[in-house]
């Protein structure tokens, strides 16, 4: 009788945090999506730029990165939230524009000062690039576009 009165309390002491739950949910998935979301964007920067100009491998990888990365912080990191499919990637392709900016200064200013420097090396500059662009991307969606409302 005792562990089934331990185990009610615990689970009632969870239940009376809800946000503080779903935040730790909502961290986790995140760190998983964001490491995963920086690896394949450095990967596919590497890849693309040994056939196209930085601008245009930067372009392209962030373009798939960032499609991949809405829609599985929708379905997992805000499960549950109202939010549509087109309007959490109309959300995206705004925060887009501003991780192309800065993506492609970072790696415009690096080949500034290395310009012979090789797609690896880009790569390592621009990877704290893409881990940026996740963290504003993950702040900017969980505070306008799918903000929860804990009554």
């Amino acid at each position: 009788m005792r562990r089934l009165s331990a185990r009610h309390s615990v689970r009632r002491s969870a239940s009376t945090r809800p946000g503080r739950t779903a935040l730790t949910r909502e961290v986790f998935w995140f760190v998983v999506i964001g490491v995963a979301s920086t690896g394949a964007q450095a990967l596919l920067y590497w890849v693309l730029r040994h056939w196209s100009p930085p601008i245009l491998a930067n372009f392209a990888s962030l373009l798939v990165v960032t499609v991949l990365n809405t829609e599985a912080n929708r379905r997992l990191t805000f499960r549950g939230s109202a939010v549509r499919v087109l309007q959490a990637h109309g959300a995206a392709g705004g925060l887009f524009v501003l991780a192309y900016l800065v993506t492609s200064g970072a790696v415009l200013l690096f080949r500034h000062y290395r310009p012979t420097a090789s797609p690896a090396a880009e790569t390592l500059v621009l990877a704290p690039s893409f881990a940026l662009v996740t963290v504003v991307r993950f702040t900017v969606l969980r505070m306008v576009v799918f903000r929860r409302r804990h009554r």
